[in-house]
């Protein structure tokens, strides 16, 4: 049994070497999704208004307030995410835009909704996990 558990520890025990690529692909991925997303609002502010004001249900906010609040979330938050500093307080930001991305679009496609998921669980591996060693909060040491 104890060599069947060295085995195992052996192959798997290489994994933990993984989880800096992976955190760091996953928080580049999202980041080029959301700060992408957010120059196509600025690049075409007026139809990103009718978007909002037609378009998109966001809750409790006026549509103007929201479009701004989206835009300036998915230009500055990904920069943030992508550098790796104040990590996990841009990856909940960006887990709170994804989320009401989803809950503002009444008939959301299935394959919108399954990435929305897919990034709503990558930006919480970010948060669970931090940036890692490839970042800004290593380097000046931010939790």
């Amino acid at each position: 049994m104890s060599k069947l558990i060295n085995l195992y520890n052996q192959i798997f025990g290489k994994a933990n070497y993984l989880a800096v690529p992976a955190l760091l692909g996953a928080r580049l991925y999202v980041a080029w999704v959301f700060f992408k997303s957010g120059l196509t609002k600025l690049n075409d502010w007026e139809s990103t208004l009718l978007l909002f004001e037609y378009e998109y249900a966001v809750p409790v906010l006026d549509f103007t307030s929201a479009a701004y609040l989206a835009t300036f979330g998915e230009l500055v938050l990904p920069v943030l995410l992508a550098l790796g500093l104040f990590t996990r307080k841009a990856a909940i930001g960006l887990f709170i835009v994804n989320y009401v991305a989803v809950i503002s679009l009444e008939d959301i496609p299935a394959a919108a909704y399954n990435l929305h998921v897919i990034w709503g669980l990558m930006l919480l591996a970010v948060v669970i996990w931090g940036a890692e060693k490839l970042s800004l909060d290593q380097l000046f040491k931010i939790k």
